[in-house]
């Protein structure tokens, strides 16, 4: 359910919680999100606050809608909620590559200096 407090806007609420459902696979099995009117009862709230929060989505890049079909995930929907919903673990993971890029381009170098060198 949507809280009304006014610390969030309520489409913010449902995408926000649509993203962590995409992250963790909730609908994974069929590719396809709840409808509109699925969406109003799971979270209490109008058609329009859903049909924008899937707009929100659909600017992720997580979803593509099909007029009178549904609302379906792109193909690597998974993988980028899971990056928009936690950007400090991406943003440590990001990290840890760099630094084993760096490392690697270190013995590179140094692979090249040796061969150059004789």
């Amino acid at each position: 359910m949507v809280e009304w407090t006014g610390k969030q806007f309520a489409y913010q609420q449902v995408a926000d919680d649509l993203r962590r459902r995409i992250a963790a696979d909730e609908f994974a099995d069929t590719g396809q999100l709840p409808s509109f009117g699925d969406l109003q009862k799971t979270y209490g709230v109008t058609v329009t606050v859903a049909r924008t929060a899937i707009s929100q989505l659909k600017a992720d890049g997580l979803v593509v809608s099909h007029q009178g079909k549904g609302v379906f995930l792109t193909p690597d929907a998974g993988r980028s909620a899971t990056q928009l919903a936690d950007p400090v673990g991406t943003l440590a993971e990001l990290r840890d590559e760099v630094d084993r890029l760096r490392t690697e381009v270190g013995e590179l170098r140094q692979r090249v200096t040796t061969l150059e060198g004789k």
